[in-house]
């Protein structure tokens, strides 16, 4: 079964109303692949969510940066699933490596997260990765493995689900995963989930790479046969973000 290509923005904590006009401006205007080659969604900060929505060209879709791990009610500052939902937001990045590190969410709680967005209808772009010291210290596919194992002990249906692989030594440092390295590592996390959670779910869930993801760089490492589409962090601020949504055609020849 051939896996869609998936092109995520993660605009992260970015963006004045000007500047989002902007971005929305270029990408409405951009000549990209259609949706048939390409799904492309990008994440604005929350309150920029519905504007980004209701100015946005119709075949591309918005995600949300995080949400709550259940049902809203007296938790002061965050956004439940539930809220997403009734704005149609489709889709929720969850586990980003900035909130595993600094604000300290456990394998566990990431789980329970996207366990519970997937109740409620969203779809999950589901983050893991190692940090340098993991990966100088030989312990990559331990890392990722109980990441994953964590998600897949909480999920049933894989369907609404992308994995993105983001090794937190390649986020906004300049450092790249080389395409070897992205795809062993995709490899790698594709029998796990071939030998834990079945073959037809390893087979069609896209597992999509992030880490310092460019204009540059993107067409190589979309060749790679694991590495089925990106999830972008600065880049997608930029004008070359279509040129890393252009990069899907590389599947195609």
């Amino acid at each position: 079964m051939a896996r869609k290509f998936f092109v995520g923005g993660n605009w992260k904590c970015n963006g004045t109303t000007e500047e989002v006009k902007k971005i929305v401006t270029t990408l409405n205007e951009a000549e990209v692949p259609s949706e048939d080659v390409v799904e492309v969604v990008v994440s604005p900060p929350f309150v920029f969510l519905t504007f980004v929505k209701s100015l946005l060209r119709s075949d591309f879709h918005v995600a949300a940066q995080n949400c709550w791990v259940r049902k809203g009610g007296a938790f002061t500052g965050e956004i439940s699933a539930e809220m997403l939902v009734n704005l149609s937001i489709p889709w929720v990045i969850i586990g980003h490596s900035e909130r595993r590190a600094l604000l300290n969410e456990s394998n566990e709680f990431v789980g329970d997260k996207v366990a519970y967005a997937l109740s409620q209808g969203l779809k999950v772009i589901a983050c893991i990765g190692e940090t340098l010291e993991e990966r100088e210290s030989g312990s990559t596919m331990a890392v990722v493995a109980a990441q994953t194992k964590a998600i897949a002990g909480k999920v049933t249906n894989w369907d609404n689900v992308v994995l993105a692989y983001e090794p937190v030594w390649a986020i906004g440092t300049g450092k790249v995963a080389t395409p070897a390295q992205a795809q062993e590592v995709h490899c790698e996390l594709r029998k796990w989930l071939h030998e834990n959670v079945g073959g037809d779910i390893a087979a069609s869930t896209r597992i999509i790479y992030g880490g310092s993801v460019n204009g540059a760089n993107c067409k190589e490492l979309a060749a790679q046969p694991d590495v089925d589409g990106f999830l972008v962090g600065g880049a997608s601020l930029k004008p070359e973000f279509v040129d890393i949504i252009k990069a899907a055609t590389v599947k195609k020849n």
